[in-house]
């Protein structure tokens, strides 16, 4: 499935490979399997290289429920290894009750948000606002 996603108003839209605010993205299902080990990253990279994309957006319900939790350092694994392959990565979801409740994860969030690598949006909408054009410039 290859589209542009606009205004769909919910978490992470669509599955499939979609322009995104202008640059080409992998948006996987909330119903796949979870992301609950560093290897799972290594799936989810080969799928996106296969798609030749730029960026993948995982929804929050793909997080095993240990991911947000830094002392398991699943994200920052999961994180470094985006990073080093140079693919982007979005976490579309709700996750404010769990950046209330930890300062630790709250940090991480704050930090990998000002950067251009790893963001965590609320929903695609959001996502393709930070991605357009006319913000980077």
């Amino acid at each position: 499935m290859t589209g542009s996603i606009t205004g769909s108003g919910s978490d992470a839209g669509p599955p499939g490979r979609h322009d995104i605010g202008g640059m080409s993205g992998l948006v996987l299902s909330a119903d796949g399997p979870a992301l609950a080990a560093e290897g799972d990253a290594d799936d989810i990279l080969c799928e996106a290289w296969a798609q030749d994309v730029a960026m993948v957006a995982i929804p929050v319900a793909r997080l095993a429920p240990g991911f947000l939790s830094l002392g398991t350092r699943l994200a920052g694994a999961v994180v470094q290894k985006f990073v080093t392959y140079h693919l982007r990565l979005a976490v579309v979801g709700d996750i404010s009750a769990r950046t209330r409740d930890s300062g630790a994860l709250r940090d991480f969030v704050t930090e990998a948000n000002r950067g251009r690598d790893v963001w965590f949006v609320r929903d695609i909408d959001e996502l393709s606002q930070r991605l357009s054009p006319a913000r980077a410039g």
